[in-house]
Formats: C-alpha cells, sequence, structure tokens
C-alpha cells in the first residue's frame, strides 16, 4: 500500500526521540501489520468539534494519546497565561470511567503545572457536570474533562470549559485551535510540578449535591417522594458516584439501582451502547421496573450529562420518551413552578437549539417567557446566560437527552435533572396523574410535535466524503418538495442565509456559522441535516405537528404523525 507524503511525513515525526519508545513501537507494528490503521490514525489532526475533542485512543495525531492531549493541554496554557497575565491562573480537571481516563488526566495536569498553572484534579472518576460546577465553586479560569460520552469503549475525549463553567465558544476556541496548531510535539512541557496539583473530591461533592438540590427541588411533600418507585441505572458510568446520594438528600428513599450496571466498566459489558437515547440501553432496567412496579425508569450515560427516561404509558407499559418530550415536560414543570411563585416578570428566558422540538417556543409564549434558539451544544446555551445577564434563565434543553436546571452547572446535567424530573414524576402521582398523562395534556394544551432522527454513520475517510457531499448536494440542489409538501424556507447556517423558496427572498440568521441546514415545508414540518462534530455521522432531525383535540384522540393522531415521518424519510431516501 503506498502512503501519501502528509501522512509519511507525519509518521515519521512520531519515530523520532520526542515521542517514547512504546509509542514508537506501536507506530512500527501499524506499519508492519495494520496499513489501513496507520492511515486512519495519522491522515489528518484530531479536531475539535461541537463537544471538544474526541476521538479513537491509541497512537497518531488523529487518534487519542498523551501527546495529542498534551500538544492541546500545552496550547490552552500558552492561551491562558497570554489571557491572564501577572496573575495566578488555576484549572479543575475531572475524568470519566473509560479506559486511560485517569492516567490521561494526570498528564492534562502535568502540563497545566509544568506552565505554573495550579491544578485542582478530582482523585476519582465524577460527572462531567460536576466539572462544569468545580470551575466556578473552585474560582477557576478554566476546566477540563476527560470524557467520550457515550461513544463505543475504544473512544475517550477532552472538552474544554472557561471561567463561566461553560464550554469555550467563538472567539475563545478559535484562538486556542490557533495556538495548538502552531506547536510542535517537542515544545509540550509534561514534567509536572507536583506542588502545583492538588487532588479534590467529597468537599465538592458535597456543594455540588446541595447546589442540585437547591435547583431541582420545588416542595414536593416527603410521602409524595416516599412513594414514588425509582429505578436508576448508571449504565456503568460516573452518576453513580453522585445520583443516589442526590436523591436520597433530597428525600427520594425508594430508589432502585440496577447491581449488574452500577459498577464503572470502560467496557460496558452489559449494553451494546451505553447511551440511554437507546431502548437497549435501559433493557435491564426497565425488567426491573415491570419486576418491582416500579413508576420511572431514570439512565444516565457514562459522564452523567444526559439521561434517558422511561415511565408507564396509559396501558401501564414501560416507554421511553424521547429528549425532546423530556425537555417538554421539565421546561413546562419548571416554568409552571415559576408562575405559581410570581417570579416571572418578563425578564426570565428558556433555552433551546435549532435542531430541537419547535414546541419549546410554543410552550415558553404561552407563559410570556422568551425561548432563546441557539446552535447544537449546551456550549451555546451557556453562552446565552453570559451574553444576558439581566435576564434570568431557567432552563433549556436540546433534543439529544441533556437538560439544564437554572445556572449554577453551565453544561448538560443530569444529577439535578434526574432530580427534577424524579419531581415532575412524584408530584404527578400524587394528584393521581402520571407523567405520560401531563405529556399527553401538553400536546392538547401547545399542539402535538413528534420528532424522531435518522443516524447515518459513515467511517473513515471515504465516509467523511460521504457525508460531506449529501451537505454539498442539499445545499447546493436544495430540495423544492418534500413527500408531497413544497418546501418554502431553506435555512443555511453555514452561509447564515434563510432563503424563501416561494418568493426568492433571503434573509440574515444571527446565529455563528455552522454546517446546518434546515428544511421547512408548508405543513409546517422541519428537516434538519447536519453533520456531526464529534462523530463519524450525518445526522437528520425531523419534526412534525398537528392540533390534539383531546387525550384521548392521541392513539389516531400519533399514528397520523407516524405516518407522516416515514413518508418523508422514504421521500429523502434516508432509510
Amino acid at each position: 500500500m503506498e502512503i501519501k507524503e502528509n501522512i509519511l511525513n507525519a509518521v515519521n515525526e512520531w519515530l523520532t526521540p520526542t515521542f517514547d519508545a512504546a509509542t514508537q513501537q506501536a507506530v512500527k507494528e501499524l506499519i508492519a501489520g495494520s496499513p489501513k490503521e496507520l492511515e486512519e490514525s495519522f491522515y489528518k489532526d484530531l479536531e475539535f468539534g461541537t463537544g471538544g475533542m474526541r476521538g479513537v485512543m491509541g497512537v497518531g495525531n488523529n487518534r487519542i494519546n498523551k501527546y495529542t492531549l498534551g500538544k492541546s493541554t500545552q496550547g490552552l496554557s500558552d492561551y491562558l497565561l497570554k489571557t491572564f497575565p501577572n496573575q495566578p491562573i488555576k484549572a479543575a480537571i475531572a475524568y470519566d470511567c473509560r479506559h486511560d481516563s485517569d492516567t490521561l488526566a494526570k498528564v492534562v495536569a502535568d502540563v497545566f503545572s509544568a506552565n505554573g498553572i495550579e491544578v485542582f484534579l478530582f482523585s476519582e472518576l465524577r460527572p462531567t457536570p460536576e466539572l462544569s460546577f468545580a470551575v466556578k465553586h473552585l474560582g477557576c479560569q478554566c476546566g477540563i474533562v476527560l470524557t467520550a460520552s457515550h461513544n463505543p469503549p475504544e473512544y475517550n475525549g477532552y472538552k474544554v470549559y472557561w471561567e463561566d463553567g461553560g464550554q469555550i465558544v467563538p472567539p475563545q476556541d478559535g484562538a486556542i485551535i490557533d495556538g495548538i496548531e502552531k506547536l510542535n510535539f517537542d515544545q509540550i512541557k509534561f514534567d509536572a510540578n507536583e506542588a502545583l496539583i492538588h487532588y479534590i473530591g467529597k468537599e465538592v461533592d458535597a456543594a455540588f449535591i446541595k447546589s442540585s438540590i437547591e435547583n431541582a427541588s420545588f416542595n414536593t411533600p416527603t410521602a409524595a417522594k416516599e412513594n414514588l418507585n425509582i429505578v436508576f441505572t448508571s449504565l456503568h458510568g460516573t452518576s453513580i458516584t453522585l445520583v443516589p446520594d442526590t436523591l436520597a438528600q433530597a428525600g427520594y428513599t425508594n430508589v432502585n439501582i440496577v447491581p449488574e450496571q452500577a459498577v464503572p466498566n470502560g467496557d460496558f459489558p452489559t449494553v451494546k451502547s451505553p447511551n440511554p437515547e437507546e431502548p437497549e440501553a435501559l433493557a435491564m432496567a426497565t425488567a426491573l421496573a415491570d419486576k418491582i412496579n416500579a413508576d420511572i425508569v431514570i439512565g444516565t450515560d457514562p459522564d452523567c450529562d444526559r439521561l434517558g427516561v422511561a415511565v408507564r404509558n396509559n396501558e401501564g407499559q414501560m416507554t421511553l420518551l424521547n429528549g425532546n418530550q423530556t425537555m417538554i415536560l421539565m421546561t413546562a414543570f419548571l416554568l409552571e413552578k415559576w408562575k405559581n411563585a410570581g417570579k416571572i416578570n418578563g425578564k426570565q428566558f428558556v433555552g433551546s437549539t435549532i435542531v430541537s422540538t419547535p414546541m419549546m417556543m410554543e410552550l415558553a409564549t404561552s407563559y410570556d417567557v422568551e425561548c432563546k434558539i441557539g446552535l447544537t451544544g449546551f456550549k451555546w446555551i451557556a453562552k446565552m446566560i453570559n451574553d444576558f445577564p439581566e435576564q434570568e434563565f431557567i432552563g433549556g434543553g436540546e433534543e439529544s437527552f441533556g437538560y439544564m436546571v437554572g445556572d449554577a452547572v453551565r453544561d448538560k446535567d443530569a444529577v439535578a435533572a434526574t432530580l427534577l424530573i424524579c419531581e415532575v414524576a412524584a408530584q404527578a402521582k400524587a394528584k393521581g396523574s402520571t407523567v405520560y398523562k401531563e405529556l399527553l395534556q401538553l400536546y392538547v394544551d401547545h399542539g402535538f410535535y413528534k420528532e424522531y432522527l435518522v443516524s447515518i454513520t459513515k467511517k473513515g475517510i471515504e465516509g467523511l466524503q460521504e457525508i460531506n457531499q449529501m451537505m454539498i448536494d442539499l445545499r447546493e440542489n436544495p430540495l423544492k418538495e418534500i413527500s408531497g409538501q413544497r418546501v418554502i424556507i431553506v435555512e443555511d447556517y453555514q452561509s447564515s442565509i434563510a432563503k424563501n423558496l416561494l418568493d426568492g427572498s433571503e434573509s440574515t440568521m444571527d446565529l455563528p456559522k455552522s454546517n446546518v441546514l434546515i428544511y421547512y415545508t408548508e405543513d409546517g414540518s422541519k428537516i434538519c441535516a447536519r453533520p456531526s462534530g464529534t462523530e463519524p455521522k450525518i445526522k437528520f432531525y425531523i419534526s412534525v405537528n398537528t392540533f390534539l383535540d383531546s387525550v384521548d384522540d392521541f392513539k389516531e393522531v400519533d399514528a397520523i404523525l407516524d405516518q407522516k415521518i416515514k413518508n418523508i424519510i422514504t421521500a429523502m431516501q434516508l432509510n
């Protein structure tokens, strides 16, 4: 197999004394026995996406390892020293259950400390939202968490947070990336100053749990809490360190943990994927729920920023809610509580994203609360809080099973969200209702919106080219009709132009540029195409809607919307 010049140059660099003997040996083994893997490992530099840097672990500049993370941390250190001159700089670091997360976290700590930056490193694995909290709680200028969220076991990643507790956003991310790209691997300072590295744990846990309970508790009677029968699974991840304690301190005593999934394990041995968006991931939890007649199932992903929720439908069967549904339920609950407390005065807002359900807008409008819409990723919701300090943030979420309650944590937070959905469920049960019935009533009150995600995986170099071509085709030759419905507006977030296909008029969209296209049809359907920033996937987000006159009509209307989604998938050849 012929090796391209850019790949050969990168490979040769990794065979120099800048890299340790074990790394050089691993590269030699790829050369000898795995030419395809060699190409995948070296053909490009691992990039920052919407969720930071995430990739397969291994040797090479397109892999997660001590050198790629060391280089990123060196570049970040340089940026910090330039941004905060002549003052002490502090960084917090957390890590999840992934293979090598603990050792990679120590590498990151070493590089920071070698640059004179004081480090607060969690002594054991912790949920990602606690890192966001710790940055503000400890007065740090930045934070790092080593995680690959719900990706397969061979992945790891690196997320960068700023002093507000939110992930980095433009222009900071661009400036940091520019600095990283200008560095050579031999410029990384790996020699730690151990005196600058402090290990943290229980004291931050206590403050985080206290904050979570303050933000996500709403005067639920003790009897109602004790009467809620909960099944919880951490899916072998970090949430086991905090969620059970948070629920217990909040007064939820009837919590049944799935024992087979309670031990953190980067191999995720009981699931195909540790992703609570997938029903299979919660199969053991729902089986336990049926065995003990539980009211609700909650499962979190490995780094505990997303949560999946299953509740009993009107026939008593456990049903997995999607991320849009849990977001609507929790937002409606928060809005009602704020309204009843007399706290809504026109200065509040909720947050959502361009790929999430339009029902968030309808819901917020009904309470005279603004709904701000940002790009995909919670860093944009965190930025809303920074950009509008005169307004109060109530809560917000996105379709991918993430939610943020209040602004103590500036990222999706499955700790507080788990407590909040238990509050929703406990109060519903106490008044003779259910979470499911509450959702159907919201559809009657605000319109029945139904969403579906089509995710197409295209791995490797060829896969990336295929994904790019799909976006080019959709952009340069926009569909005029989808499933018999005329396309009336196409929003192109890469050009920041929204075009009306009926009259040819154009308008400018005031959001940062992103490789996203959204089609709107004349019947109110919305189809969004977006390549993932962290995975080899292109995602199509489909939203359809209609009126629901009565809860009794739900099944019939649901079937109509379901067929409409299937027709769109067929028309766009996404199946």
